[in-house]
């Protein structure tokens, strides 16, 4: 047993400042950095949605994939906007197979599949052609016409379907 005088009875000794080891909470913190940085979802698609175009909401939420972006109103059909068709101004035959191809939409798909198949054969690190096509339809449009859409996308070569719509916040 240790010994004490009396007289040091009631002195208490000095606290000493603790030396804290941060390495470990330092790592942990940066493994929580790398890994919200890694699955934060920066490619998003950015569109310009023409006002004309009014777009039906959702409340479902899904990744957004890069695609050709087809707009279309009641009298305007753009692709990656470009004006393909405009239903004051086209002069020419529109539809094709018994009115159920919408020939301008089907020249430029075509012209942007052989765009990006091009491109995929140039450049070595290009994504190869996905075949998604993004519509970004206004919602008074007839059903019987969106089926002539994705009726001429699946003809062109677009055969995945995203349609954009308005989410909830």
């Amino acid at each position: 047993m240790r010994k004490r005088s009396i007289r040091n009875r009631g002195i208490r000794r000095k606290k000493e400042p603790l030396d804290i080891d941060i390495t470990s909470l330092l790592d942990i913190l940066v493994i929580l950095l790398v890994f919200l940085i890694r699955s934060y979802d920066t490619t998003g698609v950015i569109l310009n949605i023409p006002k004309d175009i009014t777009i039906p909401h959702s409340v479902s939420k899904s990744i957004n994939e890069q695609g050709v972006v087809v707009q279309v109103s009641p009298k305007v059909i753009w692709v990656d906007d470009k004006e393909v068709h405009n239903t004051e101004t086209y002069k020419g035959r529109l539809y094709s197979q018994g009115g159920r191809l919408i020939l301008p939409l089907y020249n430029e798909l075509v012209a942007k599949k052989k765009e990006i198949d091009d491109i995929a054969k140039t450049t070595p690190n290009a994504k190869n052609f996905s075949g998604i096509v993004n519509l970004v339809i206004d919602k008074s449009l007839k059903y019987n016409y969106i089926k002539k859409l994705m009726h001429t996308a699946a003809e062109a070569g677009f055969q995945k379907y995203k349609f954009v719509v308005l989410g909830q916040e």
